[in-house]
């Protein structure tokens, strides 16, 4: 299997899925190594994805923990690379069994990419970087994404953006090797037209609904803003209806704030949904307000009005059309909530194919045992 795929969250889980669904419709191998920077909801992604689980667990299953505070990441990260540099022998050996050239396949922004790159490098082996490119121009916002981004982008040699304005962001950045290639969207839009229309939201939703996920880290450990934006949200629930999806560390946050005041029957607050109920759930939203870059590109895609709860954002789809950067500003917000149906565009789902773009690029490259023939 020469193709690795580093996987650690269930975001990138979903986002990787529609590549390692075409690999395998097309006869070619993967292995899925696991970091297990999310535990919660990984294995039950892989099977609502009709995927097989991890082929790999730098973690022991038996010791995998959630990662619910920034002061777990470094002796989190110490062990995956520790796993790494012990069994760096037989990782080689999975990377040089398969047919074609071996790579890395790393995803997005989390640790875990940064992880799956160096390990890449680590094993000398090629990394290709999907979603790469994108840029909030401020280091230090989104923390820490937007460090995570530049660093991989000097480890990988094969650079999948989503737009031309990526592909120019890597360009102009001297310290980036290697192919740059414009795949024309995020690979998102393939994974939401793999499970839209297969999934079943929760029951007893409401006719018109608002949509509302926050629980990055730079929200959750900044109270004020965390408790004044759901303080707004339940103002707004007494005209539309909210629903709110929360795990674990969303909860706790909740709860040690003494916010539980603010969620009832206006504004719900529901389990933590797997993906395919969750893109269900998105589509039967009316908008949606998050603090998710990813959830953004979604919406940007199928042009469900939304308000993005960040300061900045690395991702430009749909900002000026059907979402909106609040720059957490509380009457934006409030403007959004009052107006959203303003926003809304139509869909553009049927329109972009990226993962087709990475497959034949793979292909070109050599990657792949049915290599591309130029006749």
């Amino acid at each position: 299997m020469a193709i690795i795929i580093v996987a650690g969250t269930t975001a990138e889980l979903i986002k990787l899925a529609p590549l390692m669904r075409a690999l395998r419709e097309e006869g070619e191998g993967y292995r899925l190594w696991n970091t297990s920077q999310h535990v919660d909801g990984f294995r039950a992604t892989l099977e609502a994805l009709d995927l097989p689980q991890p082929d790999e667990h730098f973690i022991e299953p038996s010791k995998q923990t959630p990662l619910v505070s920034s002061a777990q990441v470094p002796g989190w990260m110490l062990a995956i690379l520790w796993h790494a540099l012990r069994h760096s022998r037989r990782l080689r050996r999975q990377l040089r069994s398969g047919p074609g050239q071996p790579l890395v396949v790393v995803h997005g922004d989390t640790f875990t990419t940064v992880l799956g790159a160096l390990i890449g490098r680590l094993l000398r082996t090629r990394v290709a970087h999907v979603e790469a490119g994108m840029r909030s121009g401020n280091l230090w916002h989104p923390l820490p994404e937007e460090l995570n981004r530049r660093l991989v982008a000097r480890l990988a040699h094969l650079h999948f953006a989503p737009s031309e304005r990526e592909v120019a962001h890597l360009r102009s950045e001297r310290l980036v090797r290697g192919e740059v290639v414009d795949t024309g969207a995020n690979t998102v839009v393939d994974a939401l037209r793999l499970v839209m229309e297969t999934g079943a939201p929760p029951e007893r939703l409401p006719e018109v609904f608002g949509l509302v996920t926050l629980h990055r880290f730079e929200m959750l450990r900044n109270a004020a803003v965390f408790t004044k934006t759901l303080e707004v949200l339940e103002e707004a629930s007494r005209t539309v209806p909210l629903v709110m999806p929360a795990g674990n560390t969303e909860r706790r946050r909740i709860e040690e704030l003494g916010l539980t005041r603010l969620f009832g029957e206006r504004f719900q607050l529901i389990d933590k949904q797997p993906y395919v109920a969750f893109a269900a759930l998105l589509g039967r939203a009316s908008f949606v307000v998050t603090d998710s870059g990813g959830l953004q590109q979604e919406c940007a895609v199928i042009g469900k009005p939304c308000a993005v709860q960040r300061e900045t954002t690395e991702a430009q789809q749909g900002l000026g059309e059907n979402v909106v950067l609040t720059g957490l500003d509380m009457q934006v917000l409030r403007d959004f909530l009052a107006h959203w149906e303003d926003y809304r565009r139509p869909s553009r789902l049927d329109q972009q194919h990226p993962t087709r773009v990475i497959l034949d690029r793979l292909r070109r490259e050599g990657h792949l045992a049915n290599a591309f023939d130029p006749s």
